[in-house]
């Protein structure tokens, strides 16, 4: 990945956080708690799910960046949706969440040289992690849930 990449990489999930706020409001609020089905997430669940996930997010680079061996551990995100009860988790935090670590996230990309960006280590699901592999995962995963926030209230439109 060249710098230009990673720059535009950087800026998409910058504004992650303000994207996700926009497709969260964009939903009636009878909507936000409403499942699709019994195994996919309502509105509300997937912004917890996404505060959870950069805050592991958050971690992961910085054990990336500085551990001489990193272990990147997998988790079940239906898994804690269930087990912390997303649907009765205060959903203001979970966006203060999400900004505040993405906020504190981007300065330190922002710093960081070509070098680092090389740093392997293992993720437990995918095998050999580098930082260029959590700056993909980390640019689209909030792009990806807005689009199924998106379409998890077309689907509720649809059947009401």
């Amino acid at each position: 990945m060249d710098q230009n990449e990673r720059e535009r990489l950087i800026e998409i999930y910058a504004g992650g956080a303000a994207r996700l706020r926009a497709a969260f409001e964009a939903v009636p609020e009878a909507a936000r708690k409403w499942r699709p089905s019994d195994d996919e997430f309502s509105v509300h669940e997937i912004v917890c799910h996404c505060a959870d996930s950069e805050t592991n997010a958050h971690s992961r680079i910085r054990y990336l960046l500085t551990d001489p061996a990193p272990v990147i551990v997998g988790y079940d995100p239906m898994k804690w949706s269930r087990d912390f009860a997303y649907q009765d988790h205060p959903v203001e935090a979970s966006m203060a969440t999400i900004a505040a670590v993405r906020a504190n996230t981007v300065p330190l990309l922002r710093r960081l040289g070509d070098d680092a960006w090389a740093v392997a280590g293992r993720h437990t699901e995918q095998g050999r992690y580098t930082a260029e592999d959590w700056l993909r995962t980390y640019a689209a995963h909030v792009e990806e849930h807005v689009e199924q926030i998106e379409r998890t209230a077309e689907a509720w439109r649809a059947a009401h």
